[in-house]
């Protein structure tokens, strides 16, 4: 019937626009644009509580994966939650301009065509870095409002757009101007395939097989030699070719074989260079003979001890690790240019493993190498290029951590900012305990370019853009160039919670920053905890202070959460083959267009196959389409704080039969508010508690203990313990329990017309209340089924759901006795269910029933449900005796003192009930004839510990109890 045919009718008019079947595309078409179109997501600045919240910033580099899904649906949760508190609510969105990354994507795409950057030129190249982004920006923000995530689209930022960039230039300038900011010579990691520095933590190490190379290396002064007389020491290495950039040899001052040599030299071999042998504890004496080879300008410890020792710095490679035709020499770090020493001439241009495979033939040739082994080692590789990274000797601008470090250390420590879980917080102490300046320069294209600029003399200036230069230093005409370098990617990322709330914008009017600033929560994964949390909190504590002048923090909490991994545990990875897309799993995909997607672009094309393979196993008919609120669920239901989780379809599948479950369950409810012929049956629209009996009672008990429980949980993060809570009350207590209960009311015609309306009053209530509270993790069903019955109980507070107030729980209507009341009638409704089952009984047989000890309150309470008891339990008769009577032969189970009878005349056959007893009775006999030879052996019980013979003699006696038992109920049956 359609809606016109039902104008006196809403409940008819309710249930017409509730389709049979639940689907979730056909719910979510559309009501995403209309929450963003009503203004829902914006905050409102008249209300008095703020609760604010910044998206980690997506890269702008393809489409998000599982980890966005999951991170999604926790931010989601809480920015939902707080909006129904009434709080001024605002989740800034935005996306990161990720510049290696971004570049790395691009760069591909014109490999692809033949092209390189350096074919276009910078200003051509960026050019297509930003038609990229306006593609994979934009396929980005469609997926996270598929997510169903209600960020404030009209304030979305992008750490390049002018806001931002002003920003960073202004924190830039700033931290130069407080001496915080400074270029110097360095080591530092270098992807020789991307040609830029690196950060420790994009540096991956891996476990890989090498060797030990141990040379020879003779003394300079032929009186010299070891204590066993020979006129060489070995040093053992795993990179060879860095001989060419050797300026010292070292050992441990402790080390008694080679105290005599402290001080002599040693003379390379090819180079012919002489050098030190110096003292340090640095050098292990167990590792390989003792006596290492140091080369300050490639190895990071080298560098260390080539600063302590006043050791020159060696640079043999160019930025792509070919051995330099000159060898750059600097006899300290200061030394503005190098002092040129030409390369053996085998060696110049050579690429570092072709050097080392040349240095060791000729090493051996010559007669200098001692010997080769095997090796394990932990190799680093660029965490996107996958290149083994270069310790490399260049300028760069850095970041003087320490000043910065300690205010971030103080604000954590006195609890302005507290982790959750709080492991982390160690994690985080003991990084910035140790943390190192932040080398912030990249040598790449996309970015932030570095406002400083070169006279040519080199002479550098900093501004915040040229015109400023000139006009702050006097320069005039002067020819200026601008750095080549951007930033770090994480440095305009570390401005995020200020910057997109308009600091630094002159044409912003520092409304919102006083408003939501410091934001309430980041919520994150604990692998950028360093990358990204730590270097916010340095950056805002410096730049931001309140009205009062004291240094802000950027938010208040650090919510850590796991990764997402596949179901056996694995990370996810396009090269494993098992990555899982979020936008997949909600509009499913099938088989040929899943392996596609597992399969393309794989860095090693040999792959395919064998993940192919793989992904026909694991889904042999593709992913279903699952809808967002079930893997929102999944996700929440997988959110116990800071562990990994595995993710499980079965579980995502589980969830979209709750989802499903819900959707029956509204139907159900409203097709009990009309009659036969679709006119609508009496509802209340008050609660008249005066009418209720346990059942309307309990139920109401539990809604506000499940609300009590789902506000305490969301103030302590626990979105585990939220969903569960959420299931259970639904699925077990509202579904499986009161709507059967209220069913058999609603069909029993001795219940007045006046409870029956408010039995229907109370099933839709309650489910208005449970759509409320679930509405935070699973969005669009919630907002379905509300807008359909709100309005039946005039409970029409809000034009969406997304606005309507969260439930807060009445604890005056929590009763712990009506609970234990339920559980008891629960318990006798399971017990005669359980002697169904036993009995080998169908549903369909109606079941005498006798309650043996019921106490005058349980009689008293059973009178009150004896309907509801009968209906559900497929009860034809009820009887209470006394402890003692004479009651026919019965299957029984207890409950508490009660003991719940089911005669079994009539109900079973004797003869094949005689035949199960006789089984069960042999297996029992041969179990205790056992242990009672076992304690008649006079071995046994002399040797065994008395606890083992004690407990060996309780097994006799309750197997012989069991047997006592069947031995009565065989005769029993006998006598039938």
């Amino acid at each position: 019937m359609s809606q016109a045919n039902h104008p006196t009718n809403p409940i008819q008019t309710a249930l017409d626009n509730l389709q049979a079947t639940y689907s979730p595309s056909d719910i979510e078409h559309g009501m995403y644009q209309r929450w963003e179109q009503a203004g829902y997501f914006k905050p409102d600045y008249s209300k008095p509580n703020v609760f604010s919240i910044v998206l980690p910033p997506p890269n702008v580099t393809g489409s998000l994966h599982m980890g966005h899904g999951f991170n999604n649906t926790i931010m989601d949760t809480l920015v939902r939650y707080h909006r129904m508190l009434g709080d001024n609510t605002l989740w800034q969105a935005g996306t990161d301009h990720a510049g290696i990354a971004t570049q790395m994507v691009v760069e591909r795409q014109l490999n692809a065509q033949g092209v390189t950057r350096r074919d276009l030129g910078r200003e051509a190249f960026l050019d297509k870095v930003w038609a990229w982004k306006a593609e994979s920006g934009g396929n980005i923000t469609r997926q996270i409002r598929r997510l169903g995530s209600s960020l404030d689209w009209t304030r979305e930022r992008f750490t390049m757009d002018e806001g931002l960039s002003n920003a960073v230039k202004e924190a830039f300038v700033g931290l130069y101007e407080d001496g915080l900011i400074y270029r110097g010579k360095r080591l530092v990691n270098w992807d020789v395939k991307l040609e830029t520095a690196l950060s420790d933590l994009e540096v991956e190490n891996i476990d890989e097989q090498g060797s030990l190379w141990h040379f020879r290396y003779y003394f300079t002064d032929a009186d010299v030699t070891t204590a066993d007389g020979k006129n060489y020491v070995v040093v053992a290495t795993t990179r060879p070719e860095t001989l060419l950039g050797d300026t010292a040899v070292a050992v441990n001052p402790n080390d008694s074989r080679y105290q005599q040599l402290i001080g002599k030299t040693v003379t390379l071999p090819i180079t012919g260079r002489i050098v030190p042998i110096v003292a340090d504890d640095y050098v292990e004496q167990e590792f390989g003979t003792g006596v290492v080879k140091i080369t300050p300008a490639h190895d990071f410890n080298d560098y260390e001890l080539g600063k302590r020792h006043h050791l020159p710095f060696i640079n043999i490679f160019d930025k792509n690790a070919n051995i330099l035709p000159q060898l750059q020499i600097f006899h300290s770090l200061q030394q503005a240019d190098a002092e040129l020493v030409d390369t053996p001439a085998d060696y110049s241009g050579l690429g570092r493993f072709a050097a080392r495979k040349q240095l060791v033939a000729q090493a051996e040739q010559q007669g200098w190498l001692e010997k080769i082994e095997p090796y394990a080692l932990k190799a680093p590789r660029g965490d996107r290029s996958g290149e083994v990274v270069e310790p490399y000797l260049t300028d760069q601008w850095y970041v003087a951590i320490a000043k910065l470090a300690k205010p971030a250390i103080d604000a954590v420590e006195n609890g302005d900012i507290e982790f959750v879980p709080a492991q982390y917080k160690n994690m985080y102490m003991a990084w910035m305990r140790d943390i190192q300046d932040w080398c912030i320069s990249r040598q790449l294209w996309w970015g932030h370019r570095i406002p400083a600029w070169y006279d040519a003399d080199g002479k550098v200036y900093v501004g915040r853009s040229e015109d400023e230069v000139r006009q702050k230093y006097n320069l005039g005409e002067t020819p200026l160039q601008q750095d080549e370098d951007v930033l770090d990617t994480w440095f305009s990322s570390a401005l995020w919670t200020f910057s997109t709330l308009g600091w630094a914008d002159a044409s912003d009017d520092g409304k919102a920053l006083a408003a939501f600033h410091p934001t309430n929560v980041l919520v994150t994964g604990f692998d950028i905890i360093f990358f990204w949390v730590a270097r916010m909190i340095m950056l805002t504590l410096h730049f931001i202070k309140d009205k009062d002048g004291k240094p802000q923090v950027p938010f208040k909490t650090v919510y850590v959460h796991g990764l997402v991994r596949d179901g056996q545990g694995q990370k996810m990875s396009k090269s494993k083959g098992n990555v899982l897309d979020p936008i997949d799993l909600i509009d499913g995909i099938d088989l040929d267009g899943l392996i596609a997607k597992r399969t393309t672009g794989l860095m090693n094309p040999k792959d395919a196959d064998k993940i192919a393979k793989q992904t026909r196993k694991e889904f042999p008919d593709g992913i279903n389409a699952y809808g967002t609120d079930a893997l929102r669920f999944t996700f929440a239901s997988l959110a116990s704080t800071g562990r990994d989780i595995n993710f499980d379809i079965k579980r995502i599948e589980g969830y979209r039969n709750f989802c499903n479950k819900i959707w029956n369950a509204t139907r159900f409810v409203l097709m009990n508010g009309v009659d036969k012929d679709g006119n609508a049956l009496p509802l209340d629209h008050t609660a008249k508690p005066e009418l209720w009996e346990l059942p309307e009672r309990w139920i109401i008990s539990r809604m506000n203990a499940t609300v009590r429980d789902i506000n305490q949980y969301m103030q302590q993060y626990r979105f585990d313990l939220v969903s569960q809570s959420i299931y259970e009350f639904i699925w077990n207590e509202y579904c499986d329990w009161y709507i059967e209960l209220a069913k058999a009311s609603l069909n029993d015609p001795t219940v007045s017309t006046e409870r029956q309306a408010q039995i229907r009053y109370v099933l839709l209530a309650v489910l208005e209340v449970a759509m409320r509270f679930s509405h935070p993790i699973m969005p669009y069903l919630t907002e379905r089924i509300w807008q359909t019955i709100a309005p039946l109980i005039d409970k029409k507070i809000a034009d969406s759901i997304v606005i309507a107030p969260f439930p807060q729980a009445d604890h005056a209507a929590i009763s712990e006795q009506t609970e234990q009341d339920m559980a008891w009638l629960q318990a006798l409704i399971g017990a005669v269910r359980n002697i169904r089952g036993e009995m080998k009984l169908g549903n369909a047989v109606r079941l005498p029933v006798i309650l043996e000890n019921v106490s005058a309150d349980e009689a008293a309470s059973l009178s009150r449900i004896e309907n509801q008891f009968k209906a559900l339990a497929k009860v034809e008769s009820l009887t209470t005796v006394q402890t003692g009577a004479d009651v026919p032969l019965s299957s029984s189970s207890m409950v508490g003192q009660v003991k719940v009878m089911v005669p079994m005349k009539g109900l079973i056959d004797p003869t094949a009930e005689l035949a199960r007893l006789g089984k069960t009775q042999d297996k029992l006999q041969a179990q205790a004839d056992g242990i009672a030879r076992k304690l008649t052996n006079e071995g046994f019980v002399s040797k065994a510990p008395p606890a083992v013979v004690a407990a060996e003699q309780a097994k006799l006696d309750e197997l012989q109890t069991q047997l006592a038992q069947i031995g009565k109920q065989v005769e029993q049956l006998k006598a039938l």
